[in-house]
């Protein structure tokens, strides 16, 4: 049996920039569609596409650090290598 992947959600929940969230990305239509997968696979491959997705529209590296810390609390691993950022300045 397969574990099941966390949400990308990582609780900010602001939808602006076009009706997406600031947080991580997801519109709400988003957000109802990973919950509806229920296939590890299913969900690994909607990272995945949400990373891709944080990559054309920039300015999402607090993401990953969150994701990853929530991951951790849940005991999952993260479902994508998540890029280790360093911190500018």
């Amino acid at each position: 049996m397969s574990k099941s992947v966390p949400s990308p959600c990582i609780d900010v929940c602001k939808f602006r920039r076009g009706g997406h969230c600031i947080g991580c990305s997801m519109t709400k239509t988003q957000k109802s569609m990973f919950k509806s997968l229920k296939k590890a696979e299913h969900q690994k491959a909607f990272v995945d596409m949400l990373l891709a997705q944080q990559n054309v529209m920039g300015k999402f590296s607090h993401w990953a650090p969150a994701y990853a810390r929530k991951c951790l609390k849940k005991g999952a691993k993260p479902p994508v290598k998540l890029k280790s950022l360093k911190k500018a300045g």
